[in-house]
């Protein structure tokens, strides 16, 4: 966990959730049962049955991914807490997207129950106002905001400085696809699975409506600094600020490249990602983390050392709490 103990909390976006999420540590653990029974009784459905057996088939709507991994991922945050006596602290937390409003919560900006009605309501305005959709490109993003700015697509996520989402409208991705095979047919560009364009110019009709919704939310100082997608770097401990910033994160590009830096710039020594899962298995035991392979090859291109550990399953939490 980094000689030094300097950790950082890293929380994943939209893109980590799966039918079965977290049930594994339900049956393992009151403090979980208690946060997925405190996430249904804020929303008013049954949060366990969304996410553990999702029937109708609802886990990867906005609206409802949202909420769903915010609950996954304090979830394992409390039973990391609970196996470890709480005695192993952050001096950073940050999130990708989504995942920047759990990094408020586990530094005590917000309280759970309060981002999970942020992050609802957050999902239902990019999925009511949200249209067209989202491109990786292998491509850094000085190189990609030309091409985007051609078919009139904007930066949406820069992941890694050779790995950059942009947003834009269907035809428009189609036209730059098609670009790209012709005159750069080594670069990739891999469509994703959204409701919209998220954090380009698409969101800014849902972005008017949700600082309505930031505007009568409490927030505190945090506790522990967060890192801002917005900015790249430290949220201001003023909670009109923190507002500030998140407002534009719904409609800017996600700089999870200048957050990452920033994070080592703060001597972060390891970090510990909470929730979510990649992977085709259907089992929590058969996920991977969603940030690992971006946060293990940004310490790579920028030659720094740290420990990476994380908390998406039972495996992973007797992992990372040492066997505790």
């Amino acid at each position: 966990m980094g000689e030094d103990g300097r950790l950082m909390f890293v929380f994943p976006g939209q893109g980590s959730q799966y039918r079965g999420m977290g049930s594994d540590l339900h049956e393992r653990f009151a403090v979980v049962r208690d946060t997925y029974a405190e996430a249904s009784d804020v929303l008013g459905f049954d949060m366990r049955r969304l996410s553990f057996e999702d029937p109708a088939s609802e886990i990867d709507l906005t609206r409802n991914t949202q909420p769903a991994l915010m609950t996954h991922q304090v979830a394992c945050l409390r039973a990391f807490d609970e196996v470890t006596g709480g005695g192993v602290k952050p001096v950073l937390a940050g999130g990708h997207s989504l995942g920047e409003y759990t990094a408020l919560v586990a530094a005590g900006s917000l309280s759970f129950a309060d981002g999970l009605r942020l992050v609802r309501r957050r999902g239902e305005l990019m999925s009511e106002h949200g249209e067209g959709g989202m491109l990786a490109l292998t491509m850094d993003a000085a190189s990609a905001r030309p091409l985007a700015d051609r078919f009139c697509c904007q930066l949406a996520s820069l992941n890694l400085p050779e790995q950059t989402v942009v947003g834009g409208a269907d035809a428009d991705l189609d036209a730059l696809t098609g670009w790209l095979a012709e005159h750069q047919p080594r670069k990739r560009a891999v469509r994703l699975v959204t409701e919209g364009a998220f954090h380009t110019y698409f969101m800014v009709t849902a972005a008017r409506h949700f600082r309505e919704v930031l505007d009568g939310t409490r927030f505190a100082e945090p506790q522990v600094p967060v890192l801002s997608n917005y900015t790249g770097g430290l949220h201001d401990a003023d909670p009109a600020a923190i507002r500030t910033r998140l407002f534009f994160q719904l409609f800017n590009p996600v700089d999870w490249v200048a957050c990452l830096a920033t994070a080592l710039d703060e001597g972060v020594t390891g970090f510990i990602e909470f929730g979510g899962g990649l992977g085709k298995g259907e089992t929590p035991a058969e996920k991977r983390p969603n940030l690992e392979s971006i946060i293990r090859k940004t310490l790579r291109a920028a030659d720094r050392e740290a420990s990476y550990q994380a908390v998406i399953n039972g495996a992973t939490l007797e992992e990372a709490s040492g066997g505790q």
